[in-house]
């Protein structure tokens, strides 16, 4: 997938691209044309880094709502020739996924988008997906004979029908269908479920790579095997090991860990930091500085899952370095370090924003940390990043660490919070947005009637304003 262009988090485009509440805010005080214009580039050109991950969904068509947009760009959008041309779901699936709940909100109009995608688009299972949870019996029987006209009457089109009936997210349609009343359908419905099933098994019988009765060389050679071909497999090659390896083995791991290939080599160092190996700490150190880049990626890796507090104390040595370790060294500190470690951590935070910018992926961890560990003088830094990055998820982690951190975010960012794309923000917010203000009295009770909001998002929200003024 393309890397989206992010507009300047200032503007009206770079704030719905980031799912932030303040882009509904402020769409709703903003020329409608404008924010319509806004609102389709982000439905048509998908501005998420993760976009199987972080949702926009629901947030861009509750501003369809908000703003009684018509759908005719997403129309266009759908059914354009290039549709024809670039199959990836990510051309499509967010204005799929937006049509979905739109349709849950009573947009016929939506819905009938959906159906007509499903019968001529190329990423129709994720159409049928979602019309699986919105539409009727006889919406979705009325899709079948377009669906199965996809799938040739032969052996190909055959085995390509049992894994769509395999692979369906939602298996309602396939249900129905099963059962239609037309038994051309209903055969070729069935006899696919089968087949499916039956691969399913196989593929869970078939063996995937070395059992225990291996010896370790034959367990490394399968790891550099995977090196070679360009996979990474020296996690699971470590596991093996748990079950071939004995005490008298760890001579020939240990030097693996030191000089051997690639593949044995982030074997033995993942193997040993999961064992609690004395030597563990010595020799990743060393890898770092001796290995490659695969063998430093894993030498890192298997530090950072070591518990121990020996673990904990070399971190304390190695936070400041400048290379792979530092930086891990300083996550370690922000998981499981104690309060005598908060100046470390926040020297970490800090070099991460100014070295790698606010959509750093070290910055996760160092997020929850500061706010673990409440180190309230970090909250400037939190804010850049709460405004700053475009992953939603990292926003959402900020605005947890600023609850711990910030005395001003019960009446600063959570009052937007409550507007965010992501639940788990909303829940935040909810948590602890001052009620003394309007907009967020009246959004609380929006959202305790919505349908189409989380459960957990719900529950924070009758926890602050009670079921009395929820229905109110």
């Amino acid at each position: 997938m393309f890397e989206p262009v992010i507009a300047p988090s200032g503007t009206l485009l770079g704030l719905l691209q980031r799912g932030r509440g303040d882009g509904t805010l402020h769409a709703l005080t903003a020329p409608r044309a404008e924010a319509l214009a806004a609102l389709n580039h982000c439905v048509l050109r998908d501005p998420r880094h993760d976009w199987q991950v972080e949702n926009r969904s629901l947030y861009y068509a509750r501003l369809y709502l908000d703003l009684s947009g018509e759908l005719d760009e997403i129309e266009a959008h759908l059914f354009d020739v290039e549709d024809a041309l670039d199959t990836e779901e990510s051309r499509t699936g967010l204005a799929l996924a937006v049509l979905g709940h739109l349709a849950s909100y009573g947009r016929r109009d939506a819905l009938q988008l959906l159906r007509r995608y499903a019968a001529t688009g190329s990423n129709w299972a994720w159409a049928l997906d979602e019309l699986a949870l919105r539409d009727d019996d006889a919406g979705l029987r009325a899709l079948a004979a377009p669906v199965l006209a996809r799938f040739p009457a032969d052996p190909e089109g055959e085995a390509e029908l049992a894994t769509a009936v395999r692979d369906a997210f939602e298996p309602r349609p396939w249900r129905l269908w099963a059962e239609d009343p037309r038994e051309s359908i209903a055969t070729r419905v069935r006899a696919a479920h089968e087949a499916g099933c039956f691969d399913r098994w196989q593929r869970q019988m078939r063996p995937t790579g070395p059992r225990p009765g291996w010896s370790v060389q034959a367990v490394f050679e399968w790891a550099q095997q995977g090196i070679e071909r360009g996979a990474a497999l020296h996690v699971p090659a470590a596991r093996c090991l748990m079950a071939v390896a004995g005490p008298e083995d760890r001579p020939e791991i240990v030097a693996a860990a030191k000089d051997g290939t690639d593949g044995a080599r982030c074997t033995a160092l993942r193997y040993l930091a999961d064992s609690n190996d004395p030597d563990a700490l010595d020799l990743i150190e060393a890898a770092v500085v001796t290995g490659s880049s695969a063998v430093v990626e894993a030498a890192v890796d298997a530090f950072e899952r070591m518990r121990s507090v020996a673990a904990v104390d070399r971190a304390r040595g190695w936070a400041r370095r400048p290379d792979p370790l530092g930086a891990a060294a300083g996550r370690m500190l922000a998981c499981r370090g104690g309060a005598e470690d908060k100046d470390l951590v926040l020297a970490a935070l800090r070099e991460a924003v100014r070295g790698e910018g606010p959509d750093a992926p070290t910055l996760w961890t160092l997020v929850d940390g500061t706010g673990r560990l409440g180190i309230a003088c970090a909250a400037p830094v939190l804010r850049h990043i709460y405004r700053e990055t475009a992953s939603s998820h990292l926003r959402g982690r900020t605005a947890r660490a600023l609850a711990a951190t910030d005395p001003s975010f019960p009446s600063g960012f959570a009052v937007e919070c409550l507007w965010d794309c992501e639940e788990t923000t909303r829940e935040i917010a909810a948590r602890h947005a001052e009620t003394g203000d309007t907009r967020v009295v009246e959004r609380l009770r929006r959202l305790a009637a919505d349908p189409a909001e989380e459960a957990e998002v719900q529950t924070a929200v009758r926890s602050r304003i009670g079921p009395d003024t929820a229905a109110g």
